[in-house]
């Protein structure tokens, strides 16, 4: 039977090996794989083969619609008339929401990217035999495994 978890790299991956040993798995059974997280930046923008759920485009349409009714209405008593100033006014109000929806994603949300949640640097392989699988298993969460899976072998 194969065991995987995923931890933080900290002192309790350390106890959790540790511990495992103590159990009775060999050490040759046992395989720690820290992870490279994400380096660059995400891509803000869309294309057609990859999208993240943000769009940049709602509030800007939104507002958009928005400014562009105000202008067609003040246009009436402005010189250039209703459409031109009804454009004018979108084209302002869709600026206005792109650099809005902008600027809070590429400065709050970046903030709290970094903050919020926890990722697991580390992935645990543990090789054992069917009598000591729940021990192991809860000697994993024992320790704060962020995730514990079984994958039962063909032998």
């Amino acid at each position: 039977m194969q065991i995987f978890s995923t931890f933080e790299h900290s002192s309790y991956l350390e106890l959790a090996i540790t511990a495992i040993e103590k159990a009775g798995i060999q050490k040759d059974n046992i395989l720690a794989v820290p992870l490279m997280n994400r380096v660059q930046e995400r891509k803000l923008f869309d294309t057609l083969h990859r999208a993240d759920g943000i769009s940049l485009f709602d509030k800007g349409a939104a507002i958009g619609t928005a400014f562009s009714v105000i202008g067609a209405c003040v246009g009436f008593v402005l010189e250039w008339g209703p459409i031109i100033w009804g454009l004018i006014g979108g084209a302002i109000g869709f600026i206005v929401g792109f650099m809005i929806d902008y600027i809070f994603y590429k400065v709050i949300h970046k903030r709290k990217r970094v903050l919020k949640g926890k990722r697991s640097e580390v992935v645990l392989v543990i090789n054992c035999p069917n009598e000591l699988v729940e021990k192991v298993e809860q000697l994993l969460w024992d320790n704060l495994a962020l995730g514990v899976a079984k994958l039962e072998g063909s032998e």
